[in-house]
């Protein structure tokens, strides 16, 4: 006879409800409720056969749980290595800022070379909303990689609307900023390796405050 932890390992939820229902109405221990209740869920076959069918189910669900979290954690692992700078290649940033919005804009830009060197970018660009500082901080950050031409180039900003028109193939850009979006096409494909890639202000704060900076001083 199967002690009762096996029971209770193999007993399903509605099983425990059913047994306790037993229990009380019918006087039983808690032992032989669960049993009668197993007994009736095995039907033709034996209590024993019922328990390692349902202990075979429960490998099988743990094998599969097992699976899918090693296949989450995989593509967690690979997920955060495309997210590594490339130790080899420049890492650039960019940023625009208009006081008010729109208003002055100032442009910050940083290039960081793979063995240390770094430029920053720092200019009064005029008037203008936020969305054209975005473009004309990429589009400086472009220029000067045009003028290195590094191996390769990782561009990241927290412009949303500028990463995303660069990225969508076959459009011109959002309303009203399409000559932007042109111009930076035409200086990445004078670069040999770009990507661009969204971030968080908070992960782009050099950039933010040299824009910031120009924008409030005009200094170049």
């Amino acid at each position: 006879m199967p002690n009762f932890e096996d029971l209770l390992a193999a007993a399903y939820k509605s099983d425990l409800v059913l047994s306790r229902r037993l229990q009380k109405n019918g006087g039983l221990s808690e032992r032989e409720a669960l049993t009668q209740v197993l007994l009736q869920a095995a039907g033709d076959k034996s209590l024993g056969e019922l328990l390692l069918q349902r202990r075979q189910i429960q490998l099988n669900t743990a094998h599969k749980l097992d699976m899918r979290r090693q296949a989450k954690a995989a593509a967690f692992a690979r997920k955060k290595l495309e997210k590594q700078p490339d130790a080899s290649a420049w890492q650039a940033w960019f940023d625009g800022s208009t006081h008010p919005n729109p208003g002055k804009m100032g442009i910050g830009g940083v290039l960081k070379s793979p063995d240390g060197q770094t430029i920053r970018i720092s200019f009064a660009a005029g008037h203008g909303n936020s969305s054209e500082g975005e473009y004309l901080a990429l589009i400086a950050v472009l220029q000067e990689a045009v003028r290195l031409q590094p191996e390769k180039l990782q561009v990241y900003g927290d412009s949303q609307i500028v990463i995303n028109d660069i990225s969508l193939t076959g459009s011109s850009g959002a309303r009203g900023l399409e000559h932007y979006c042109v111009q930076a096409r035409q200086l990445i494909a004078q670069l040999k390796t770009v990507s661009l890639t969204w971030v968080p202000r908070h992960k782009n704060m050099e950039a933010d405050a040299l824009s910031q900076q120009a924008a409030k001083t005009g200094a170049a």
